[in-house]
């Protein structure tokens, strides 16, 4: 017992020292050395100079990043696989350890996604992340209507347009492409839509709705529906701040128990003293 007690405190020690403040203030520190490492090898420049010293800090790093979630494995234990950013961290630091070589080269690519490691760092962003698989539900309903609205617009623009502009609205995959397009607001009006007008001089009362229904109704749900999610997130980490708070009324029930435990005490050596002084 008095073995399994010391590891068990020994394992909350190093838990404690890994999820400090400090050791994650370093962990981020690290992330963004990482991040400048990788970048810096994609500069011919820089490899001539300092190749060899960009891989060795970014071998350190991603060894120090593999001690640190080991250590969270070894301090959580089974608990460490239930937290959702404990798995990503895992991994994308995986990812850098597949061997760089024959089929695997291109994973190469994918190191730079250690830099995502700063979502499960830094709190903010943790929040950013969650608001927005909140908002995944509502989300998917706007997706639905978008879809909807581009396949009804596409198979009209398709049979309106495609005779005369086949490049872009010959298939329905072609209207859909131009009309996504369309809805960016990347050169519409003077790339497309004025050259359809040339042809059909009435193709604004096609263009129009669909840009108003598209880019400034359909898509501005997406902004709402995530703002929402956000202040959902915002309110429910309030309140889980101040679920543990005693209320006013607790505050006095322990005061006044207090008082009656004071109030006892006091009896009690007015008892032993007026005892004491008879004898």
């Amino acid at each position: 017992m008095a073995i399994t007690q010391s590891i068990m405190d020994f394992r909350k020690r190093v838990g404690s020292v890994v999820e400090s403040r400090h050791a994650q203030m370093a962990i981020t520190v690290l992330i963004v050395l990482n991040a400048i490492t990788l970048g810096l090898e994609t500069s011919e420049t820089a490899m001539a100079a300092a190749g060899s010293l960009l891989r060795t800090v970014d071998a350190l790093i991603l060894s120090v990043f593999v001690v640190e979630i080991a250590l969270k494995l070894f301090a959580r234990g089974a608990r460490f696989f239930r937290d959702p950013w404990n798995l990503f961290d895992v991994a994308v630091v995986g990812v850098a350890l597949v061997p760089a070589s024959q089929g695997f080269s291109v994973l190469r690519a994918f190191r730079i996604l250690r830099v995502l490691r700063l979502v499960s760092v830094v709190p903010s962003l943790r929040r950013v992340v969650g608001a927005l698989l909140h908002a995944i539900p509502g989300m998917g309903s706007v997706v639905m209507l978008l879809t909807v609205l581009f396949y009804v617009f596409a198979v009209m623009a398709t049979k309106l347009f495609g005779q005369q502009f086949p490049d872009w609205f010959g298939t329905i995959g072609n209207s859909f492409y131009t009309l996504f397009q369309v809805m960016t607001l990347e050169s519409w009006s003077m790339g497309i839509v004025r050259p359809v007008m040339e042809t059909y001089p009435v193709a604004w009362l096609f263009f129009v709705p669909f840009i108003l229904l598209t880019s400034f109704a359909v898509l501005n749900l997406f902004i709402g529906i995530i703002v929402d999610a956000m202040q959902s997130q915002a309110h429910e980490e309030e309140a889980a701040l101040h679920r543990g708070e005693p209320t006013l009324v607790d505050v006095m029930a322990e005061v006044q128990a207090m008082r009656a435990e004071i109030a006892e005490l006091r009896k009690a050596k007015s008892a032993l003293e007026s005892d004491g002084n008879s004898g």
